[in-house]
């Protein structure tokens, strides 16, 4: 089982506080509360707010926050939408095109997705993240699933939903061999902004993780053009279709970014409608809200 330190009970305690202060912001969103208002209502003093969201954000509370409207998805949009590359062909491609060299797809077989496991062994463990609690799932080819477990949700209904998704293969629990996955997505998190000296682009990048992917050929091609979206940037369902070289296919091509199995690792938070609407999130629209503000807000830092 895995052991709680105080570092993984403060990065969940951040990111409860910053899931209450969305909450909040949607009640007052049209009285213009002031940062005193939020921190008297999340019952912190003024000072000990702003450590929050420096902790969680990287930056001020009050840049962070003004990236957590309603409205702000639309802003996004508008000054921040990247259009992207279409994939040349179906399957992966060259990885010297993403954006995001530090993690790569390999695709499952055919022979082992109908086989559902057999001879396979996945080890998972559960860890604290800086957005909230995850399960991990890895095999030796590659990190199987990342998802994360909120309430009412448990970890062993993550474990059973994971279990019922390959029913043949070898579940065994292995936090150490799990704990990678979840250091990386921390060492992420915690990284200067995009573009800065040290940051997930301008420095050294963390050790690659290898993505064990299981989808059709149109999904494979949309989680590689997720990877495409830069840090600082947002994209469309529509734009996404494009991408995967399929224009038509926006329906198909939502669906698979809903269909994402390892969350923050391939950034599908990153695709808005066309509408400049926030659209869905399969890890809920608060934590999509709290990781867009927080690349916004660190992006407009540089």
């Amino acid at each position: 089982m895995e052991v709680e330190t105080p570092q993984d009970a403060a990065w969940l305690r951040d990111y409860q506080r910053v899931a209450d202060a969305i909450t909040w912001l949607d009640a007052q969103q049209d009285a213009q509360p002031r940062i005193d208002d939020l921190a008297a209502a999340l019952h912190l003093s003024t000072g000990h707010l702003h450590r929050t969201f420096v902790r969680f954000a990287g930056v001020s509370p009050h840049r962070f926050l003004s990236w957590l409207t309603l409205g702000s998805a639309k802003v996004l949009l508008r000054e921040r939408a990247t259009v992207l590359d279409v994939a040349g062909a179906v399957g992966l491609s060259s990885p010297g095109r993403l954006y995001d060299l530090a993690v790569r797809l390999e695709a499952v077989t055919p022979g082992e997705l109908s086989r559902a496991g057999a001879e396979l062994t996945i080890r998972y463990g559960t860890h604290a993240t800086p957005l909230g609690r995850a399960l991990v799932a890895v095999t030796t080819r590659g990190v199987l699933q990342l998802r994360f477990i909120d309430p009412p949700g448990t970890a062993a209904d993550a474990v059973a939903a994971l279990r019922a998704e390959w029913p043949r293969a070898q579940l065994v629990e292995d936090v150490p061999a799990t704990r990678g996955v979840a250091d990386h997505v921390a060492g992420r998190w915690m990284s200067a902004p995009a573009g800065a000296a040290g940051g997930v682009r301008g420095g050294p990048h963390p050790a690659g993780l290898a993505v064990l992917a299981v989808g059709t050929n149109l999904q494979l091609r949309v989680w590689e053009a997720l990877l495409r979206i830069p840090e600082d940037a947002v994209t469309t369902y529509a734009q996404i279709a494009r991408a995967a070289g399929n224009p038509r296919a926006a329906r198909a091509a939502a669906n698979a970014v809903g269909r994402n199995p390892v969350a923050v690792l391939i950034p599908c938070h990153r695709v808005l409608r066309s509408t400049g609407e926030l659209g869905g999130y399969r890890w809920g629209t608060t934590r999509k809200r709290a990781l867009l503000a927080r690349e916004a807000a660190r992006a407009e830092a540089t």
